[in-house]
């Protein structure tokens, strides 16, 4: 059994109707949560099949998702999934997640293959990121960094098997709710952006954060902080707060980690 979250910042009711639907489509799925962080009021998400909480205020996708986390918590529900609105899946999907999930008690985060809505993959799983790697790679040349990038994505892999990742993407997280329990929820500091980083990190500190391609979902992406200046500057100002937290040169744990699953890769 599991509960779901869905942040909702000016979203249509209709297009996360579909959502809620292919939710509820699943044997595996209690309680969907839809928080919304919106300036204004929709009354249509109440029609919803789903707990619609409106919080009058953007507080962040971390914070708005612990509201959902947090009753997970307490009433003992296995498994909480993080989803954003813009993922689309069979919901056969969550009946194998959860399998899996029985079957390895040691993993406390999942996340499947992730495509763009072409079929291409999108590569979503990374090393602990250097500030590099977050902040100063988007403003040089795309043929500067491409090696980089591709080691930091993993992308000699294939993408293609169960592999142990130590950041998994905020887009599609199926948590177990004792890794929380363990580790805390998302730090409320992050606005947004690093906060599945952060959590990721904290969560395989003391369980397996994997992989599992086994099953796939389409996330239409749109890296709006490409775009759009405000979240640009969203985006930076969060990245700071993170390698403020974790590191930025002299990060002992990133280094360890992210040479282990290298060096896994080449075997």
């Amino acid at each position: 059994m599991l509960n779901v979250s869905i942040v909702l910042y000016k979203h249509a009711p209709a297009e996360i109707a579909l959502l809620v639907d292919t939710l509820r489509k699943s044997e595996v799925v209690s309680t969907i949560f839809l928080v919304d962080n919106s300036p204004s009021k929709q009354s249509e998400f109440n029609e919803l099949d789903a707990t619609y909480i409106f919080n009058n205020s953007n507080l962040g996708y971390g914070v708005a998702n612990n509201i959902a986390i947090k009753q997970t918590v307490n009433k003992s529900i296995p498994y909480h999934l993080v989803l954003n609105p813009d993922i689309a899946f069979e919901p056969e999907i969550l009946q194998e997640i959860e399998n899996y999930m029985n079957n390895n008690a040691k993993v406390g985060l999942l996340m499947p293959k992730i495509l763009y809505p072409t079929g291409e993959i999108q590569y979503l799983c990374k090393l602990i990121p250097t500030p590099f790697d977050l902040i100063f790679r988007r403003f040089l040349p795309e043929s500067w960094t491409r090696k980089r990038r591709a080691r930091f994505e993993l992308r000699d892999t294939g993408y293609d098997h169960i592999m142990d990742v130590p950041y998994l993407s905020g887009c599609f997280m199926f948590l177990r709710t004792d890794a929380i329990r363990r580790v805390g929820m998302f730090d409320r500091q992050f606005f947004m952006y690093p906060e599945d980083i952060d959590l990721s990190r904290r969560i395989q500190r003391k369980f397996r954060t994997v992989y599992y391609p086994n099953v796939q979902v389409v996330h239409n992406h749109a890296q709006e902080s490409y775009a759009n200046t405000k979240l640009l500057f969203i985006h930076i100002v969060n990245m700071i707060k993170y390698f403020n937290k974790w590191g930025w040169i002299f990060d002992k744990e990133r280094r360890q980690v992210n040479k282990e699953i290298l060096q896994r890769q080449k075997c």
